[in-house]
């Protein structure tokens, strides 16, 4: 399922002349990999942050300092600044304001972090011209289950995102 998700993101941004990056902490490089296992990927995807560490977030991809010190890296804040973020940092590769940024961070467990429980996982996906927008997810199973249904429900969250943007119009 996920290379079929991934192919469908793929030729949407390149129908659309838009370019994609990822950022991604619980799901460590899984998201990239769905889309760099499609065949001429290239053209489109730019790259990925694994951006596991609290310091990574803040000072890679620019999240707020003072909502990871206060929430934690697993907050629906957190995955709007980190589309956003990886969305900016990549555009400086390609023509600007024209990169879609998909971010993953969640609890994959085997236990909770101490306050938010394992399964809880937030999505976020920033299309161009258009607000950061953000899924929760509550996702059941064991730690590997969690991070490939994470990828999963991000990229079904992206296809959705680029089937219903403003800029659908160009497709």
């Amino acid at each position: 399922m996920s290379e079929n998700l991934a192919a469908q993101i793929l030729t949407a941004c390149a129908q659309r002349g838009f370019y994609l990056a990822c950022a991604e902490s619980l799901t460590g490089g899984l998201l990239s990999d769905a889309f760099v296992s499609v065949p001429g990927a290239s053209a489109v995807f730019l790259g990925s942050a694994v951006t596991y560490h609290l310091g990574a977030k803040n000072h890679l991809l620019g999240v707020d300092a003072t909502v990871l010190e206060s929430e934690g890296a697993v907050d629906p804040r957190v995955a709007l600044q980190m589309a956003a973020g990886t969305a900016k940092l990549y555009s400086t590769a390609v023509p600007s304001d024209r990169v879609v940024g998909i971010s993953t961070t969640g609890v994959a467990g085997p236990d909770s972090d101490g306050f938010k429980p394992v399964g809880l996982v937030y999505v976020g996906v920033k299309i161009p011209d258009e607000e950061p927008q953000v899924r929760e997810l509550h996702l059941q199973g064991e730690r590997q289950q969690i991070r490939r249904a994470a990828v999963d429900e991000a990229l079904k969250f992206t296809v959705a995102r680029l089937l219903t943007s403003v800029d659908a119009s160009r497709v």
